[in-house]
């Protein structure tokens, strides 16, 4: 895309929307140049939408599970047609390397759009049966409605599709939110879904501020679930605008991952595990290792053998495959970065390796290592959301675990160690949504994705995040025919 390029700010009821907002220009992180720009959506643009939605809902609802599933499975294999050129536009506006989002992005969403797409045709519930022995009991799981989703900058395409396709595999509509800095492969998917035959009004998308069209998407009484990936802060403000109308919530928010090294670990496979989970998508990413919390006697090759990797990462322009790391998602966002290391330094931590802002054009910002990090200090503590790994050290496992969970996050976390009693330990003790052991990062469509405390609520991905967009409902049906039951008494007695 160019700078003379242009969009429409959303696609809703299978058509393009002019946004009545201000004009917003979409920026390259590597270069600092506009990509496209557009007319941002307002709040009367989510009126629209969801009155939109909530008129498509009946049919889609009722549409046979079959035929929904095959919808989705035409835009998989539309997704995995356009691939090349969604891995082009996903670069293009979040910097990420061409490599990830050619062989991680693109990939995993069209496996989670087919895994859906079967999904829809499998939905669980107890066996019918006479549990009372005078009434047959069964359930029904029931799209809940209209999901109103709210989704971050970091994975724009792969968020979208965390979020959209199961709530279409359960038969809801769709009103989303892309993050007003990274729209462009959301709303590229939702034209691809309408080509695929969604029906239009099934998925709606509106690009707008947080502040203007993701308040009023959370705070809407039309909307029936709300569904947000983001900060934990913003996360918080999402459950109260809901909280209004009394709407359900599901929140994917922050993280502070611990990445726990014991000392019979395999070091070459944690070393490489630490520079692999903290670097992903340039440490943008809620569940990046960013706490190395390292048994002594390993801890000084530990460090050196995680600097020697960080300094051989390549940084520089993402569209080049040789590239292993792109730049921050704005200026702003590699300053809020560059200032926690610049603070951390200043308070004697010791910055191993990287650590400054590069000369040059975007936001790029080094891998950066720093060492000997103290549990009470703000790096180690608060998310960074950049290439930043803190290292500690720990004496005994008892202590391993408590540094683990000396946070207030439960998103993820990673064990290494050939012990198999003390990986089972640490996937038990460690409060976290996912626990890797001897790997930190692989995720896969048939396994859930959500954390606890202030990482937030509910599952993104697998037959688990169904629940988030279904109802259950229990009928049940007298097989007696009397009219007189016995449990009437209880209320009232016939005259004699």
């Amino acid at each position: 895309m160019t700078k003379t390029s242009s969009f429409a700010a959303g696609w809703v009821g299978g058509a393009e929307l002019v946004g009545a907002g201000p004009t917003h220009d979409v920026i390259d992180p590597a270069t600092g140049k506009a990509v496209a720009s557009t007319s941002l959506a307002t709040a009367q643009d989510v009126d629209t939408a969801v009155d939109v939605a909530r008129d498509a809902l009946r049919d889609w609802a009722s549409a046979t599970p079959a035929h929904r599933g095959a919808v989705l499975a035409e835009l998989a294999s539309a997704m995995s047609a356009a691939g090349d050129a969604l891995a082009a536009e996903e670069v293009s506006h979040t910097g990420k390397p061409i490599r990830l989002a050619t062989e991680f992005d693109v990939p995993g969403c069209v496996d989670n759009t087919t895994f859906f797409a079967g999904l829809a045709r499998n939905l669980e519930g107890k066996a019918t049966a006479e549990y009372s022995g005078e009434h047959t009991s069964s359930i029904r799981r029931e799209p809940v409605g209209v999901v109103g989703s709210i989704t971050p900058w970091n994975y724009p395409l792969q968020m979208a599709v965390w979020k959209v396709m199961p709530a279409l595999a359960a038969g809801c509509t769709v009103v989303l939110k892309p993050a007003e800095l990274t729209p462009l492969t959301t709303l590229t998917l939702a034209r691809l879904a309408s080509e695929a035959g969604l029906p239009d009004g099934v998925c709606n998308v509106l690009t707008g501020t947080g502040a203007e069209v993701g308040a009023a998407i959370a705070g809407h009484a039309g909307v029936d679930v709300v569904t947000f990936t983001g900060s934990t802060g913003v996360g918080r403000q999402v459950m109260a605008q809901a909280a209004v109308h009394g709407t359900r919530v599901q929140l994917e928010l922050g993280g502070k991952a611990p990445l726990v090294v014991f000392d019979d670990a395999d070091l070459e496979a944690a070393i490489h595990g630490a520079v692999a989970g903290a670097l992903i998508n340039s440490g943008q990413d809620c569940t990046a290792a960013t706490r190395a919390i390292v048994a002594r006697p390993l801890y000084d090759d530990f460090v050196a053998g995680v600097a020697e990797l960080m300094s051989a990462v390549r940084m520089g322009d993402p569209t080049d495959s040789a590239t292993d790391m792109g730049p921050l998602i704005s200026a702003a966002h590699r300053d809020k970065v560059s200032a926690m290391v610049d603070r951390a330094r200043d308070g004697g931590i010791r910055v191993v390796t990287g650590g400054t802002v590069p000369e040059g054009p975007g936001a790029f910002y080094p891998p950066t290592l720093l060492a000997d990090v103290p549990e009470d200090a703000e790096v180690y503590r608060d998310e960074v959301f950049g290439p930043v790994l803190t290292v500690s050290a720990f004496d005994d496992d008892d202590d391993a675990l408590r540094r683990a969970n000396d946070t207030v996050y439960g998103l993820a976390a990673s064990a290494w160690t050939r012990d198999l009693y003390r990986a089972q330990r640490a996937s038990r003790e460690i409060r976290a949504g996912c626990v890797w052991i001897n790997d930190h990062i692989p995720i896969i469509s048939e396994m859930p994705h959500g954390g606890v405390g202030a990482s937030g609520f509910g599952k993104d991905m697998s037959t688990y995040s169904l629940d988030e967009y279904l109802t259950i409902k229990h009928v049940m049906s007298d097989i007696t025919g009397v009219s007189q039951k016995p449990w009437h008494r209880t209320i009232f007695t016939l005259p004699q």
